[in-house]
């Protein structure tokens, strides 16, 4: 079964080419229709003619009540230009070479009683909308491109997964609202977890069970019953987004109650480990250790977050060292991270138990203990 390994070694190997389908982004972006009329939309990792970003937003232009698009891409994009020809709206195209396209009113052009991409190829030709060569090479961190990231107001689109903390600095450097595709495992990352923490930035709707299926240029390594012709399979795929939406004030429904026996104890700090979001109790008012999926069920009016056990973020929040008897043993339980800082339990053996990436929450609400 392919895992988020996928994303793990795209981001250190640089494997950069993942391109969302055109399904998975209408069924995200319908959550956020009420934040972008009159707003001027920024795809900034995306091909104008082959990008499923550029494509909904230009065909729901008048829908959206969009003020204007803009999309440029990046030199050395293996999908860069290859439709231009279908197209022919710039006579000088070089190959690769990246461009600018800027939309600001999209309608009936060739008169066939709808509206399409022919249309918008049109309005580029008769110079209605700008098609421009960039100078640069078109990296969103180019001096062209932030000028642009300057005059938007939301960005969306997928960005390089190895460049996903960059890119979320970026964003947060110029105070701009986004909607993008990352790796569940940011939620971890020293960078962006914080920013997760202090509500700064959240997650969106999502894909269905994390999994995503993109267009890429890398071989599939699902397996056959996962398949998707022509696409990779990817799990651990999520939205991330500082637009508030419907789901993240929906109150998690908690059924289970707090005794001693189901919820362990961790030894180098006080509070309950929980192995799963749906086993959190509803009368614990007390620290918990949760899964990173319970990011996805987070409702900031109902939880506190107070932390992350892992590491440094965890040495943070009070989480203790170690101790020398327990370290020795780190090698044997731990493949990842520090020893310092890192949740732990205890087992009959006083062996360390060490559960995987753990965010430390509080209950705002909790219920009466039963006596």
């Amino acid at each position: 079964m392919a895992g988020n390994t996928y994303l793990q070694n795209a981001s250190k190997a640089k494997k950069d080419e993942f391109y969302t389908q055109l399904t998975d982004i209408e069924k995200e972006l319908r959550y956020y229709k009420k934040h972008f009329n009159g707003k001027t939309i920024f795809c900034n990792c995306d091909d104008p003619f082959e990008s499923n970003f550029f494509k909904y937003f230009v065909l729901n232009f008048n829908r959206l009540g969009l003020k204007k698009l803009i999309c440029t891409c990046y030199t050395g994009s293996p999908i860069a230009n290859t439709q231009l020809t279908l197209f022919d709206v710039v006579e000088t195209a070089e190959e690769n070479k990246p461009y600018k396209a800027v939309v600001t009113t999209v309608y009936d052009k060739t008169g066939d009683g709808g509206i399409d991409m022919f249309d918008v190829a049109e309005l580029f030709k008769s110079g209605e909308n700008e098609l421009t060569e960039l100078e640069g090479d078109g990296d969103f961190r180019s001096e062209e491109c932030i000028e642009l990231l300057e005059e938007s107001d939301i960005v969306v689109t997928n960005p390089p997964f190895s460049l996903f903390r960059e890119y979320v600095a970026q964003l947060m450097d110029y105070k701009k609202s986004f909607i993008i595709i990352g790796n569940q495992n940011a939620i971890t990352y020293k960078e962006i977890f914080p920013l997760l923490r202090d509500n700064k930035m959240w997650l969106g709707n999502g894909f269905s069970s994390n999994v995503g299926f993109f267009e890429s240029p890398y071989e599939d390594k699902a397996k056959a019953s996962q398949h998707k012709e022509g696409l990779i399979r990817v799990s651990g795929v999520m939205w991330f987004t500082n637009l508030d939406i419907k789901k993240r004030h929906e109150e998690m429904i908690l059924v289970k109650r707090y005794n001693k026996e189901n919820y362990n104890n961790y030894y180098n700090f006080d509070g309950i480990n929980v192995d799963k979001t749906i086993d959190i109790p509803c009368d614990y008012s007390g620290a918990m250790g949760v899964p990173i999926t319970f990011m996805d069920k987070y409702n900031p009016e109902q939880f506190e977050i107070i932390g992350l056990g892992i590491a440094n973020l965890g040495l943070e929040v009070g989480v203790n060292p170690y101790t020398p008897e327990h370290k020795k043993y780190r090698k044997e339980v731990q493949k990842r991270g520090q020893v310092d800082g890192d949740l732990y339990m205890v087992d009959e053996f006083d062996h360390p138990v060490v559960p995987y990436a753990r965010i430390l929450i509080k209950n705002k609400h909790p219920e009466e203990p039963r006596k």
